[in-house]
């Protein structure tokens, strides 16, 4: 009989995944020192070019500069307090980010937003494994800490979803554990979750979701597919998690 692998949960998340239209992106190749780079350093988790044309496609009666702005606004987040942070990303997520610009002679107020909540397809949706963090710099030196979350779902270069998933054949690797793991992550590369919106945890038995606020008490399985009858018994919780929570159309809705 074979054993089912980590790997094995993070390959079958990355097919569900892609199958929910999400493009999927290899860690490793949009580094800095990648095959096909999307980030500046270790440091940065908000792939920029992605989020640039998302913020012009969106907001097309936004002067240029204002959009850049918007852009700075994001990236100026830096509270002592990591949840300060990720409160203050939320409202500008949801509320859209103020900008001022001057048209014809006059200084206009705007706002610029960064997702299209009404078009979910006019997002861009990335699945994305192996994305190693390193926290204040490249290297590794004392004090610095370097992670590497499982996988990230990113919209429009956002990374707005993290999963942590264990092996179901280690009977250490429990759910409880991938908890534990993200309160680490937390703690060593706090800027990757200014951006949060939800935390996802399996063992490949159990799948469950919470937020960057959750006690492991808050995390709460994923019943349907649909949002109208409970998913049958026969399919795996992470399977239903996914297919349900995670698709385009139910997760910009949350």
């Amino acid at each position: 009989m074979t054993k089912i692998t980590e790997s094995d949960i993070e390959h079958l998340t990355i097919e569900l995944l892609e199958k929910q239209g999400y493009q999927y992106l290899y860690g490793p190749n949009l580094a800095p020192d990648g095959t096909h780079p999307e980030r500046g350093d270790y440091e940065q988790v908000l792939l920029t070019d992605r989020l640039q044309n998302a913020i012009r496609a969106i907001n097309p009666t936004v002067p240029l500069d204002a959009q850049r702005e918007a852009l700075k606004e994001i990236q100026r987040i830096h509270s002592p307090e990591l949840l300060t942070n990720n409160e203050t990303f939320h409202r500008m997520l949801t509320e859209g980010v103020k900008v001022s610009y001057q048209k014809e002679g006059h200084q206009r107020g705007d706002l610029v937003w960064l997702i299209d909540f009404a078009n979910p397809e006019n997002n861009d949706f990335a699945v994305v494994n192996q994305f190693t963090v390193i926290e204040n710099g490249n290297n590794l030196p004392a004090g610095r800490h370097g992670k590497r979350p499982d996988v990230i779902l990113f919209v429009n270069g956002i990374p707005l979803v993290v999963l942590e998933l264990k092996n179901p054949a280690d009977e250490n690797a429990t759910i409880k554990s991938a908890y534990k793991q993200l309160q680490t992550y937390k703690q060593a590369i706090p800027g990757l979750f200014t951006y949060n919106g939800f935390l996802i945890i399996s063992d490949g038995l159990e799948a469950k979701a919470g937020t960057l606020s959750s006690g492991m008490s808050r995390f709460m399985a994923w019943k349907s597919t649909d949002g109208k009858k409970e998913a049958s018994h026969l399919t795996s919780p992470l399977e239903t998690l996914i297919n349900g929570m995670l698709n385009k159309e139910t997760l910009l809705d949350l």
